[in-house]
This record gives C-alpha cells, structure tokens and sequence, in this order.
C-alpha cells in the first residue's frame, strides 16, 4: 500500500510500527476556516456551516468508481446506516452539506464501512483489470485517516493511519488531500476496504472522499436507461427525477427509454415537467400495449440498440427508489471489466429501508429454479448489525457469484446485447434469469455488485406464486427449462413442480392449478405461439382465475360472517409437521378430508380467517372454508374445498406432467432451434411497429 499525498503531521506509533488509531497531532496548522463549536436549534453541539471551499482538483490520471455519498435529507432514519457507521452521540451531530460533504464535530469519530461507502474490493478483484484501487480524501482541517479491510472470513485488518492536514494542497484554500493506493491482491474470495474519519479538538468537514481507478477506463460512460411502467406513473416520474438530480448523473446518461404500456400515462403525472426538463433530449417515451415486463424491456433494448450509441444498457424496473450513484458505479465496473459481463444491482427492501433483501441469486439446473445464492445473508438489517458485525454480517465478507441479475435495475453492455439478441416474449418472469444464463453460457457471467442497489418491494409482500402470475411463474420455468437445462427429461423439475401442485391443492388454491394447466398445455404448443400469446395471454389467465373463489379477492373479511371454528382447535392445526412420519401422517390425512363430503354451512360461513403467513397446507387441508389474507394485507379471499374439483385437478396435473416429462426431449430440440427467431430483432420490430 502507497500513501501517494505528502502528510506533515507527526503520527506517534505503536511497538510494531503501525499508528496508533485515534491519536491526532495537535501540531499542525491550522487553516482560514477555522470554525468553533455552537448549539443548534434542538440544543444539541453543532458544527458552524464552513467557509465555501475551492473545488477540489485531483491531479493525474485515473477514474472514479465509486463515491462516498450521505442519506438524502428526506431519507428515513434507519437508512443512514446504510451510508454510515457511527455511535448514537455522533449520529446526534454530524451534519451533512450535501450528499457528497459531511460535517464532524470536533472530538468524534465516523466509519465508512456501511454498505454504500466501503468499497466491495473482492469483486473488482475477481472481475476486472484493475491490480489496486485509490482511496482519495479532501477535509478542511486537520483530522486522522484509518483504513481497514477485511478477509473472506469477516476478520479486519488495520491497513494504515495517518493525520491529514497540516498544510493546504493550495495556500489559504482551507483544502487538505490525502491519496492512498491500495493493493487488491488480498481479495480473491471475499472482503472490503473502508476508513474511517476521527477529529481531534477541532470541527472538520470532510469535503469529498472517493475511490478511484488509478488509471483511465476504456470506453465511455455512455449508458441508455431502459424503464418498462405500467400503470405507476407517479413511481415512474420519481425514478426520473432521481436519475435526473445529479450532473454527474447525467453525465453519464446517454438516453433514458420509457416503456409505458398503461393507460394512467406518465406524462400526466405530477412532476413529469419538471422531471422531463431535467433530462431534456435524453427522454424518450414510447406509449405502447401491455406486454409485460418483456415486451418493456424488450423494447427499451430494442430503442437503445437501433437509435443510440450508448455503450451500456440498463434495465429498470419502475416501482423502485434508486440510489442514483448505483448508475455510475455499475457503468464504472462495466468498463473495468476483463471481459465484457453484466453487473446487476442488489435489492433492498423498501418497507424497512435498512434491509438488504437480495444479494444474488442462482437457478438449480437438477429441479429448474431459482433460489439465493450459496452464502447470501438474506434480509441483513444493516441499522442492526453494521459490515463490522463480529457475528451478524461475517457472510456479507464473502463474493458472492450468481447466474443471473433481476432487472430491478441490472447493465447489460451493448456488444452483449448485440451479441445474444433481445430477451425472450415472456411476459413477465424468468426473462432476466433466461438473459442471464444465456449470456453465461456465450462466456459472459454476472456480477451482482454490492453498493450498486435500488429498494423494491419484498417477494414476501406478493402473491405472485399463487395468484395470476402462476400461470407464467410455470409456462416461463418450462420454457426456460428447454433452453438451457442440461438434462434430457428436465432432471428433478417435474417431480418438484407436482409435489407443488400437490401442496396448491391441499391448500385449496384451485385457481393456482388451474393456471399450471394452462401454462403446461400452452408450452407444449411450441415456441411458434409465445409472440402471439404475448399480447393477449393476461387478459385469458385472469379471466380463467376468476372463475374460482380463491381467485376473487374481496376488499376483508367483515364482507363474510364471523368464523365458526373454536380457536383453541383451530391452534392445534398450526403446528406444522416436523419429520416424515408426521408429514406423511398429515398428507394421508388431508387427502382423506378431500374424500369426505363438504358440509356446506362453511361456504357460507368460513371456519377461520387465517392470515397469510398462516395459510398451509397442513392447516387448509382440514377445513372446508376458510378466509386467507393478500400478503400486501390488503384483502381476503374465501377458499371453498371441493372433492370434484380436488381430484380432477390432481388427476389431469399427474397427467400433463407425465406427458411433458416423456416430449420433454422433443421439446428441447424445438425451443432451442427456435432461439434465435424468439430473440431477434425482425419479430420483435413486428411486435412493436407492426
């Protein structure tokens, strides 16, 4: 490691040569600027605003990767955690500038090892040319700087310390640069570098910190934004004005392509002008039908590829909040890169700020499914267990590789693109997954990048497995499966989707097989018919849902009388078995329940109101009608058994998956013969300009 800026100020160090942390030399001189402390309006110690600073100009060549950013001044409180690591006192009194310049008060300490600032070195290590990183810092006074990383295991190590300040990078500007090269050889599996900030008996305001490439990218940052809405104009309109509030921003973005195949259109929106304004001939609106999130992205490619010369192009989902220098990070590794790949950005929760959801995710070629990737932390609440975490956060230390990226938010370069085609007519789901094991299989993998991220919505606050989207959760998983499984008859795929259609059943969730009919007699049709589903494919699932009860959502139970059930019986069906004798015992048990005739009082007066995180099957499969609630909390609906229903469900399901497990070789052949034809640019401009 190679300090590169010139420090005066004497450091006292330890026996072993390393400086000792928080020891500050009261030596050195001070600059015009000096500030004293005051109160603020809450009574609290505050800093006073400093003095306008000369910009600061980094000599030499080199580009930035990554910035070190502050919370936005509406952000709520727990999502500071993920900006910074501080005690409680400090979080009382640091005040930020702007989302680049942040003010300590004098006796205090800050860490940058928070999700957005510490910079993930393990996967710039991994995946790009770059051999050391440059740390570079500009405060106005003097303060001591401590750099750390850590190892795969979650183990830190101190890298160096020093006091920077002492004598201005130019005379009477008040500005002090320190710029630290740091080796990313340590990295090979996993870890972080970070500093962290101490201030002595002066204020100091920390006026930018960043880290940069010591050398020039190839390339260009010139990215085309693809957004696909639907009816979310409002959400849309706030995406554009948060890529649109930062020049740095802007800078880097060539077009920004809007999808919108709703009939609430973004334009009417309030903040549309002033959003549109902003970014000027850069936005580009392209009104057209629903055609799901594929027929969006799709189009937004399609736009980038044929009317632009960007060299990057990023997908966006439209219901997000984004943290807008995950566009210029992404961009940044994207040109880095060894070889050309695609660098997606994880997903943080949007109903609990601090919460990381998704750091990556994989696809089980044996039963054809998504699942997290091995060693994901799954929902880490940063405001809880910070990156230094002993215990709690030890696996965020390790790199995480994946298969695919959702395009939540998620860069593909063009010459990918050109290279691969467009996405597959899905609809909605397993398009990015299919794009990312596609691009795999040409030598192009994904990173999904930590510090690059957009909040969204949680799974766990959706019935997409259940409700409409079943129908293309299995007709896409299908087609998916012929494109890129590598066993002839699908491997474990179709034994694990019948023991979930089993478990649909038991759970009365007839709605749900019905749509898994649809979609297995609608795969076997071929590719031929995927372009002429697209359009049309929705409005046929959600009219075959609603011809069952558990497919009518109702606005709450108070629409149904009172349950019937004691609760004290009703508690024993919720314990869930626990070793297969007893789940062996509960299946046998439930499906003789589905022989019995139904007493039909309980479809008029449910036996339960059950809440959605309590609707199993080895609970449903003992009643004949109950009330389960949405998982966004918004509504009911009355499940009803049915024996006929039950048993012909079940019997014609058993069926169509021994049909499609012995054509499955056939079918292969014709998906995969039909790619190129699904992913050009010849159908899909026939599906946009007719």
């Amino acid at each position: 490691m190679t300090e590169l800026a010139t420090q005066t100020s004497a450091v006292p160090s330890t026996p072993n040569g390393t400086t000792r942390r928080g020891a500050t030399s009261k030596t050195a001189t001070k600059t015009a600027g000096k500030r004293t402390g005051s109160t603020s309006a809450a009574g609290t110690p505050a800093a006073e605003p400093a003095p306008a600073a000369a910009e600061v100009v980094w000599d030499g060549p080199g580009t930035l990767l990554q910035r070190v950013i502050l919370p936005r001044a509406g952000d709520p409180l727990d999502v500071r955690a993920l900006y910074l690591d501080e005690d409680e006192g400090n979080r009382k009194r640091a005040a930020a500038d702007s989302r680049t310049r942040l003010r300590l008060p004098a006796q205090s300490e800050i860490s940058f090892a928070s999700y957005f600032n510490a910079f993930p070195a393990s996967y710039w290590r991994r995946w790009t040319t770059l051999e050391s990183v440059e740390l570079r810092l500009a405060v106005d006074a003097e303060c001591r700087i401590d750099i750390y990383r850590s190892k795969a295991d979650g183990s830190q190590i101190h890298v160096r310390g020093t006091v920077l300040g002492g004598r201005a990078a130019a005379p009477g500007s008040g500005v002090h640069q320190g710029r630290f090269l740091l080796d990313l050889q340590p990295f090979e599996d996993g870890g972080w570098y970070w500093f962290d900030l101490t201030t002595d008996d002066e204020p100091v305001t920390l006026l930018e910190a960043s880290w940069y490439a010591p050398v020039d990218a190839p390339g260009q940052a010139n990215v085309a934004i693809g957004i696909c809405t639907y009816n979310r104009p409002d959400d849309c309109v706030a995406a554009l004005a948060a890529l649109g509030e930062d020049k740095l921003v802007r800078d880097g973005i060539g077009a920004v392509i809007v999808a919108d195949q709703g009939n609430q259109k973004i334009k009417d929106a309030g903040g549309f002008g002033a959003a549109a304004e902003v970014l000027g001939d850069r936005l580009r609106i392209h009104d057209q039908p629903n055609l799901g999130g594929s027929g969006g992205f799709s189009r937004g490619m399609h736009e980038a590829l044929t009317s632009t010369d960007c060299e990057q192009i990023l997908l966006m989902d439209d219901d997000i909040v984004i943290e807008p220098d995950s566009v210029l990070r992404a961009i940044a590794f994207s040109r880095f890169a060894e070889h050309p790949m695609i660098v997606g950005g994880q997903m943080l929760n949007l109903q609990a700020r601090s919460h990381l959801h998704s750091m990556g995710e994989v696809v089980d070629r044996h039963k054809f499914m998504w699942q997290a990737a091995p060693n994901v932390t799954y929902d880490h609440d940063f405001a809880k267990y910070p990156l230094r975490h002993a215990t709690k956060s030890v696996k965020l230390h390790r790199r995480i590789d994946v298969d695919y990226n959702g395009w939540w938010m998620c860069l593909i370069p063009r010459v990918i693109a050109e290279k691969l085609g467009l996405p597959l007519p899905l609809f909605i789901k397993w398009d990015d997954a299919e794009y990312g094991l596609r691009a795999q299989k040409a030598g192009h993998p994904t990173a999904s990048l930590p510090g690059v991220a957009i909040w969204h919505m949680p799974w766990s606050d959706k019935d997409d497995a259940t409700d409409w989207q079943a129908y293309f959760h299995l007709r896409n998983r299908l087609v998916v499966a012929a494109l890129h499984s590598p066993y002839r008859h699908g491997g474990a795929m179709f034994r694990h989707s019948l023991k979930s259609t089993l478990k649909h059943l038991m759970s009365l969730e007839y709605s749900t097989v019905a749509l898994q009919e649809l979609a297995m007699h609608d795969f076997a049709d071929g590719p031929e018919a995927l372009f002429d589903q697209l359009p049309v494919a929705l409005g046929e699932v959600r009219k075959k849902r609603s011809e069952f009860d558990d497919g009518r959502v109702l606005a709450s139970a108070k629409q149904v009388p009172l349950p019937s059930m004691d609760r004290v019986r009703a508690a024993r069906f919720l314990k869930p078995p626990t070793n297969p004798v007893t789940i062996g015992a509960t299946l046998v048990s439930g499906l003789v329940h589905n022989l019995m005739p139904v007493k039909e009082q309980h479809h008029s007066r449910p036996q339960l109101n059950i809440a959605a995180q309590d609707a199993r099957w080895f609970l449903l499969s003992h009643l004949d009608g109950a009330t389960v609630g949405t998982s966004d909390g918004r509504g009911v609906a009355y499940r009803k058994r049915d024996p006929r229903v039950f048993w012909k469900l079940l019997s014609t399901a058993l069926g169509n998956h021994l049909r499609l497990a012995r054509e499955f070789p056939r079918l292969r052949r014709t998906y995969r013969d039909a790619l190129p034809e699904l992913t050009g640019e010849k159908r899909w401009n026939q599906i946009f300009h007719g």
